[in-house]
């Protein structure tokens, strides 16, 4: 029979500790004494089991003095050490960690470790980086406290004081990764440039080095010439100039008799690794549904063949995104309409069957909401559909909901809640409208570039992408997206094939993204190759 020590017990040790009885150590922080009893503290702690090794059968009250901590932390500890409730906050995380690691408590570090993890925002991730970087048991958090502030590095620009305090290493070593999370590499110089300017004196020195790890290739030619070239910063560094002919060695590369090297071309063109991935997922492409699987790297502009041999093709379905998996609902092989729910596993990138909605459906419109995937509407093969069922992932159970008041399919939603294109019977739309939850009302925003039906929809990077589609002719491959900030919509690169009725969805936060992006080292010599031909 297993014996442990009950909390009662513990109880009682720290209520005879707070009354001064039995104890045999006092511990003195800051001019503050603990008086405590050895063998707690060592059940806890193997630094306090060193610590009293030599002086165990001394019986009078030994006096130890810890430095380097506060004695609110100590007190926190101690607390930890009898077992009571210890309260972990942003104020006093950052210390208790600190001594939980010097005292060597593993449960208490871990108890931090996953404070900061579930507190992790863009205004503390730099912090929580530069802490855990310290700590061989905090290796795990301090990965994932990197990979957040590289993906959400916009957003810690705009809000994070941290940022200004980095050590010149590290922000040299943050902006030189691929996995930096921006949209232009403009963004990456203004940063610089906010971070010099928080102590100019002692960081404009350092102007060279850190524009050496901007990728100037990917500047617009107007922005490079009037903002770097002619940056004070830069023209006062002679070690700039070099960098700076380079650049312009790329960016007006149709205009130089003397070529950039491949290598130079690389390191200034390299496009960053996007933090979200946009699947446009089976469809109706050449009179037959498709299974094949596109994923299209927004960094790049390119798609990128993903396609699992396995999966059957099926179009007409809706797909989703749920706890880090793709589900794919419903849909038509020509022969069939399907209840069946298949789910994508894109870290291993495998397919797994899951319980099967009560109704076929195809045309099926579907969403996510507190952790639910509702299939709305649809089509069965016999009549139009007004009923609609959620599913629970967590029973791995689909169950009925109340039916609509009208029979629906074919209908699209987004995140966005915009209302795009259509079928009026008659011609497809490019016109765009959207709502206004706070009036009540619809408005209409710029057109599509061409009008189209069937298509996927999806929200990459805060841009509305409308992917393939029916154009009264024949199914599509372009791609646009629209922009809410400028009200345009602008062309981004073709699919690979041509596809109606295809279904879209956004996976993010993947550990490695390399799987579905093209491959950063054989972009220039697709080029050469291409430019030879």
């Amino acid at each position: 029979m297993e014996h442990k020590i009950s909390d009662t017990a513990f109880n009682v040790f720290d209520e005879v500790r707070l009354k001064g009885e039995h104890t045999d150590v006092i511990i003195t922080v800051q001019g503050k004494h603990f008086k405590v009893h050895k063998i707690i503290l060592c059940g806890c702690s193997p630094y306090f089991r060193m610590l009293f090794s030599t002086q165990w059968t001394n019986t009078e009250e030994q006096p130890y003095d810890i430095p380097g901590l506060s004695s609110d932390t100590m007190s926190l500890i101690i607390q930890y050490a009898y077992a009571s409730p210890v309260l972990i906050t942003e104020e006093n995380v950052s210390e208790l960690l600190v001594a939980a690691d010097q005292f060597l408590i593993s449960d208490l570090i871990d108890a931090c470790c996953q404070f900061l993890e579930a507190n992790l925002c863009p205004l503390n991730c730099i912090g929580a980086c530069m802490l855990t970087e310290r700590f061989l048991s905090c290796s795990k958090l301090h990965l994932k406290a990197r990979l957040y502030v590289l993906q959400h590095f916009e957003e810690v620009l705009r809000v994070s004081e941290e940022f200004l305090e980095l050590p010149l290493g590290h922000l040299e070593e943050l902006i030189a990764q691929d996995e930096l999370n921006v949209k232009k590499e403009e963004v990456v110089f203004e940063a610089i440039l906010r971070w010099i300017g928080q102590a100019p004196e002692n960081r404009r020195k350092h102007i060279a080095l850190l524009l050496s790890k901007v990728r100037m290739g990917l500047m617009s030619p107007e922005y490079f010439m009037n903002d770097v070239r002619n940056n004070a910063l830069v023209l006062e560094n002679e070690a700039c100039s070099d960098i700076v002919i380079n650049a312009m060695k790329v960016i007006f590369a149709p205009y130089i008799e003397e070529p950039a090297s491949s290598e130079l071309i690389n390191q200034l063109t390299r496009p960053r690794l996007p933090s979200e991935i946009l699947l446009a997922i089976g469809g109706w492409s050449l009179s037959n549904p498709t299974n094949e699987i596109e994923a299209y790297d927004a960094r790049a502009d390119c798609w990128v063949n993903v396609t699992q041999e396995d999966e059957l093709p099926r179009a007409y379905h809706g797909s989703v995104v749920l706890n880090g998996f793709v589900y794919c609902l419903g849909g038509f092989d020509s022969n069939n309409y399907f209840s069946s729910v298949r789910r994508f596993n894109p870290i291993t990138q495998t397919w797994q069957e899951v319980a099967p909605m009560y109704e076929r459906r195809c045309y099926v419109s579907v969403a996510v909401l507190h952790g639910l995937i509702y299939a709305i509407g649809g089509f069965n093969g016999y009549r139009r559909l007004k009923t609609a069922e959620r599913y629970d992932s967590k029973t791995n159970q689909w169950t009925m909901m109340a039916p609509m008041n009208e029979r629906r399919s074919d209908a699209s939603a987004t995140s966005l809640q915009d209302k795009v294109g259509g079928f009026d019977g008659a011609a497809r739309l490019q016109s765009v409208e959207a709502y206004n939850p706070l009036n009540d009302s619809w408005h209409d925003i710029q057109s599509m570039i061409y009008p189209r039906s069937n298509f996927g929809i999806e929200v990459v990077d805060d841009q509305l992408f409308v992917v393939g589609g029916f154009n009264g002719m024949g199914t599509s491959c372009d791609v646009e997206y629209y922009d809410r900030m400028t009200n345009e919509w602008d062309e981004a690169c073709d699919m690979r094939i041509s596809r109606s009725a295809v279904s879209c969805c956004v996976i993010s936060g993947l550990p490695d993204v390399t799987q579905y992006v093209v491959d950063r080292d054989s972009l220039q010599t697709s080029e050469d190759e291409s430019d030879g031909d």
